[in-house]
């Protein structure tokens, strides 16, 4: 097992408690889109992604397919793939509690969940709009500091969709969104009122990694004049500033989350 008892029992338990929060909503909703991705590296983290425990959570259905027979749309059937998903993620968890070992040889701040600097990967991916600058400036300073920036575009497709893609170079140990002013939205009731907002996918991957790695590792560097989700108060963000000021801050962020970095002022 690469995590302890205390680790997995947190990873299963993190999407068992959003399920609640999904009741009411369908199948294309952002948020359950988020928490799907998220439940299921959850999964594949615990038990490993070619297992029965992996298999037996992508085969959950939450509705109905079109050639059954008395198909009747709606979202009795949604429901019944959140109930469905529930049970197998108890089920999941009474199995971490009754049968994994407590590696109560391994450091204390393993037990409590904490990850120490040699568990955590010096890989950090970078998520971006259109902004292609930013997104290179990014890069290369977390580059100076002997990080390895992971951009999805750079890396090989291998026959691969985008979302297979993106799943597989997800195992990082932190993520940084750059929030740039690529769309322009409103209300609409008030759509005299269009403020500029970062793309839907950045937003998407933001709340992936936020499921996925926890708050603590995950940085937003934004513009401050822009929309962003309400459900979004409390993540750390950066204002991304043209003194470049963000830099010492998301490197001081990191160091704090368990990243081993090089903050010699020469490598910038």
């Amino acid at each position: 097992m690469n995590m302890t008892k205390t680790q997995a029992k947190d990873h299963i338990r993190r999407v068992l408690d959003k399920i609640s929060d999904l009741t009411g909503l369908s199948t294309d909703a952002a948020e359950f889109l988020v928490w799907k991705r998220g439940a299921q590296h959850a999964v594949n983290s615990v038990f490993g992604k070619d297992t029965k425990h992996a298999r037996d959570f992508r085969r959950i259905s939450f509705e109905q397919r079109a050639f059954a027979q008395n198909f009747t749309p709606g979202i009795h059937f949604f429901q019944s793939g959140l109930d469905r998903a529930k049970t197998i993620l108890e089920s999941m968890l009474d199995e971490v509690e009754e049968y994994w070992a407590d590696y109560a040889s391994l450091p204390a701040e393993a037990e409590t969940g904490e990850v120490s600097q040699q568990q955590v990967s010096n890989k950090v991916f970078v998520v971006h709009g259109r902004d292609d600058g930013a997104k290179n400036t990014v890069a290369r300073f977390l580059e100076s500091l002997n990080l390895e920036a992971v951009i999805l575009h750079e890396q090989p497709n291998e026959g691969r969709t985008i979302i297979e893609k993106f799943e597989e170079y997800s195992d990082v140990g932190f993520a940084v969104v750059i929030c740039s002013p690529d769309d322009i939205g409103a209300l609409s009731s008030d759509q005299d009122k269009l403020r500029p907002r970062p793309r839907q996918n950045v937003i998407l991957e933001l709340g992936f990694f936020w499921g996925k790695l926890g708050r603590k590792r995950v940085c937003a560097l934004l513009d401050e004049n822009m929309d962003m989700p309400s459900d979004y108060d409390g993540v750390l963000f950066i204002p991304l500033d043209d003194s470049e000021g963000w830099k010492s801050t998301l490197a001081r962020e990191m160091q704090a989350a368990g990243m081993t970095i090089d903050r010699n002022p020469g490598r910038e």
